[in-house]
């Protein structure tokens, strides 16, 4: 017999409703959302604008992407052919597009722009260059976006021989970093839709279901809820033990831990949510596993201050967790990534909550709180939920749920 013969058959009725779930109770959770607006991406360019002035930078550069997104409204994929946005100290910004795809790169600009066109034959960073030399820009330093591929700044100096090239970080994440309220908004409901998924899918999962099939669930339930899936993991038994899981499929069994992390957007704002429970009844073990990584949750957003080095809450709960008897460190059994990361458009933005960043907290900052422990060989345990900061402190977009009979 095959491999395949070896694992247990999933019963009939559980791959109908993991393929075709009956969702009728389920309504939209995205009536009357408000997208961002050219208000909002007008005030994004003026503190991009001051702070550039401030670091005595004469234009940011950015590539398709989220910072893309961020600034302009355009959605564009990545490829061979560079479509552009130069962010200028001062004036309208400009946008660099094949010439063939500028119809279809207009359907959602979202701010008033100077765009400029490049055939296949012609060089888009000579465009670049002449925007800069007609904005007597060309002899201030021209600040990169962090994620711009290598070939476009490189092409840029070719272009425009002796220019001062820079890194964007001072400009692009110091505003990225910090959310408003429009975009608080967003990132809230996008929580509220993933937190109700698994309220619904929570009492669905039956014995024998794959991470797969689990999975499906919450995808099919954000949908219907009114979220764009981002991702749906769910990790079952020994696979838990390992962050991201493994290759090996495994299936619901009683007394089997089901760690699911999963998120979805909303107009492009991301949630970020794990939850961490058991089919059947607990052991006296995964309670107690369970109730620590509650408890480092709880020192994570204790320790999130104003002010205070964004490190310094990895570092609170990497002491209690050596006191447990983990670690030490990021060693096993215990905590083997960092406490949290910064969310927003992207599901992982700058800064992280890691051992050793200075940055400090500061209002409108967002990150997740997922002190997770894993124990290989047997399980794990990852509880995550988001929060922003406030000048009052760090405020929950999602509540963490209170005990492992109670998980969702």
């Amino acid at each position: 017999m095959g491999a395949a013969a070896a694992l247990p058959l999933l019963p009939l009725s559980s791959i109908v409703r993991a393929a075709e779930p009956d969702l009728s109770t389920l309504r939209p959770m995205t009536v009357g959302v408000k997208p961002i607006g050219r208000a909002e991406r007008a005030e994004r360019l003026s503190r991009a604008q001051s702070l550039m002035r401030a670091n005595g930078i004469g234009a940011v550069l950015i590539e398709p992407g989220s910072s893309l997104v961020y600034f302009t409204g355009i959605r564009w994929g990545r490829s061979e052919r560079a479509l552009l946005a130069v962010l200028p100290v001062e004036g309208e910004p400009c946008i660099v597009s094949p010439f063939f795809e500028e119809p279809r790169m207009r359907e959602t600009l979202g701010i008033p722009a100077d765009v400029r066109v490049w055939q296949e034959d012609e060089d888009p960073l000579a465009v670049v260059a002449g925007f800069l030399r007609d904005r007597k820009l060309a002899g201030r330093p021209i600040a990169i976006e962090e994620s711009v591929r290598f070939f476009i700044p490189d092409a840029l100096a070719r272009a425009m021989p002796g220019a001062s090239i820079v890194s964007g970080n001072s400009i692009v994440r110091r505003c990225r970093m910090i959310k408003t309220a429009p975009e608080l908004a967003l990132m809230q409901r996008a929580t509220d839709i993933t937190i109700a998924a698994y309220r619904w899918v929570h009492p669905r999962v039956e014995k024998g279901m794959t991470g797969r099939d689990i999975g499906a669930l919450m995808d099919a339930a954000t949908v219907k809820l009114g979220g764009a899936p981002e991702f749906s993991m769910a990790l079952i038994g020994e696979a838990a033990a390992y962050p991201h899981g493994t290759q090996a499929v495994h299936r619901v069994d009683r007394g089997e831990i089901v760690l699911m992390d999963c998120g979805c957007t909303v107009e492009d704002y991301q949630s970020d949510v794990s939850r961490t429970f058991v089919f059947g009844a607990a052991t006296k073990e995964q309670r107690t596993v369970w109730d620590q990584v509650h408890q480092g949750q709880q020192t994570a957003i204790a320790a999130a201050r104003i002010g205070v080095p964004a490190g310094s809450v990895d570092d609170a709960v990497r002491k209690l967790y050596q006191g447990f008897g983990y670690g030490p460190g990021y060693k096993l059994p215990g905590l083997s990534h960092r406490t949290g990361h910064g969310i927003g458009l992207d599901g992982h933005e700058p800064v992280n909550l890691v051992r050793g960043e200075a940055t400090l907290l500061a209002p409108g900052m967002c990150f997740s709180n997922e002190p997770g422990i894993y124990i290989p060989g047997k399980f794990g345990v990852r509880l995550e939920d988001c929060f922003h900061m406030t000048e009052a402190g760090p405020k929950w977009f999602s509540q963490p749920p209170g005990s492992i009979d109670q998980p969702v």
